[in-house]
């Protein structure tokens, strides 16, 4: 028996030993969402909580479970790993059809190849499309008619956002801009790298995400770190674990914000006009830490990472420590519940569904490493003067079986030009499209 077998087979046991022998929760879940989450205290244990839901795909028929007074369709099916949503100003829409990019020096180890096989159990670690494709409806009924090849050969895509007639993409290494016909279906042209982003071998949290403000003179970029809590070493943490801000016209970039460990979903709140984003919290800690969140995003400003969580709880596995920075850490002002995977973010600024206005729609993928599953649903949380408001409320449901296979995982949410609300489904392989039934 080869070496390389021996290894296989012993990292596939301890993967089953972890799936079924792990503590189960007692919390409900809800405690851990809010502005004031319950933080219990920190589990040790010598083995990570794994706990994967089986990508399995659609059965035929099947939806997921709009809440009351909604209608889900498939807008779009047959795409390749559909991560995000961008909607151009003639209701066109970009997805992006991407997947993790080689990154041999993650996937080291009994750990790395344990995290190799977790994700491709749960429905990634497959060869990127590396592309981005155009969806249009042409006749009004909610389902795309026209799907083109709009970009492609990128080194794994994620965020994209337009500024005047230019194309912004980021890609796992680098910012992009292209060229955009007004009402194209194909972009033909060379694109220009503007800006390096943190890539390489190891490339732990590889999605980079961009958004322009409203004046379209700056791109903030999300960047994550290159570890859970800096276990490769702080020399693999340059640049990462924060969001950029990129001046357009001078072409330079600067650190906006820090202690950010992966965050992906940005959008402007339309009430105060302030930036928010969405973070995926540490693991390892437990079923009932850390919770995810979503914050404002404050220039200059530190949220924790790697040191502390949710201000000053000081992670005792990070070393050295530095209690300056854990002494200036921001409170996130919203907690999305325990390792969730909260990823899409979209403030509902249309008519169509005015129960939603002002508020965040959040698209969780779902957990990996929590007994019970949490996430795999789109919600929103209420907002009223520019801050949060109240409960979340469930608006996309039904991504698990009763046995608690995937069936989808929902990532990227936006609004369509109708006012409805789009959902990138990476497992499923579709767009849903959530609408009123009247």
């Amino acid at each position: 028996m080869s070496t390389r077998f021996s290894l296989l087979i012993a990292v596939s046991t301890i993967v089953l030993a972890l799936t079924g022998c792990n503590s189960v929760s007692q919390s409900s879940g809800m405690d851990s969402y809010g502005p004031k989450p319950y933080l219990p205290e920190p589990q040790k244990s010598l083995l990570p909580i794994v706990n994967i839901a089986p990508a399995k795909g659609w059965p035929v028929d099947a939806t997921p479970i709009p809440a009351a007074g909604l209608k889900v369709q498939a807008f779009a099916t047959g795409l390749e790993h559909p991560r995000w949503l961008y909607v151009l100003p003639n209701g066109a829409v970009l997805v992006a059809e991407t997947d993790a990019p080689y990154k041999p020096d993650d996937s080291k180890g009994i750990q790395g190849k344990v995290m190799k096989l977790v994700m491709k159990r749960a429905g990634s670690s497959h060869s990127s499309a590396n592309r981005i494709s155009l969806l249009r409806d042409v006749d009004g009924d909610g389902l795309a008619d026209q799907k083109t090849i709009f970009l492609q050969d990128l080194n794994s895509p994620f965020g994209m956002a337009l500024v005047g007639n230019m194309l912004y993409v980021a890609t796992t290494d680098s910012l992009m801009r292209f060229s955009y016909p007004k009402g194209a279906s194909k972009i033909t042209t060379k694109g220009i790298k503007v800006l390096d982003l943190p890539g390489g071998t190891l490339n732990h949290h590889w999605t980079k995400n961009v958004i322009a403000n409203p004046a379209g003179t700056k791109l903030y970029i999300t960047v994550g770190s290159n570890s859970n809590v800096a276990e490769n070493g702080f020399n693999k943490e340059v640049g990462r674990a924060l969001i950029m801000e990129f001046d357009i016209t001078s072409g330079k970039a600067r650190t906006f914000a820090t202690g950010l460990r992966n965050p992906n979903g940005m959008d402007w709140q339309p009430q105060s006009g302030a930036l928010w984003t969405v973070v995926n919290e540490r693991d390892e800690l437990g079923n009932d830490l850390v919770p995810d969140y979503m914050t404002s995003v404050k220039d200059g400003a530190f949220y924790g990472w790697p040191y502390s969580y949710y201000g000053h709880h000081v992670d005792m596995r990070v070393k050295p420590q530095n209690p300056e920075l854990v002494a200036r850490a921001i409170k996130p002002d919203y907690a999305l519940g325990n390792h969730t995977a909260s990823l899409g973010l979209a403030f509902y600024a249309a008519e169509l569904m005015p129960q939603y206005r002002g508020g965040a729609l959040i698209g969780q993928h779902g957990s990996w490493n929590r007994k019970p599953h949490s996430g795999y649903k789109v919600i929103f949380v209420p907002f009223q003067n520019g801050q949060p408001s109240g409960k979340p409320q469930d608006v996309l449901t039904g991504f698990l079986s009763d046995k608690g296979d995937a069936f989808g995982r929902p990532v990227g949410v936006a609004v369509d030009s109708s006012g409805a609300i789009l959902v990138a489904d990476d497992v499923g392989g579709k767009i849903w499209r959530v609408s009123p039934t009247k």
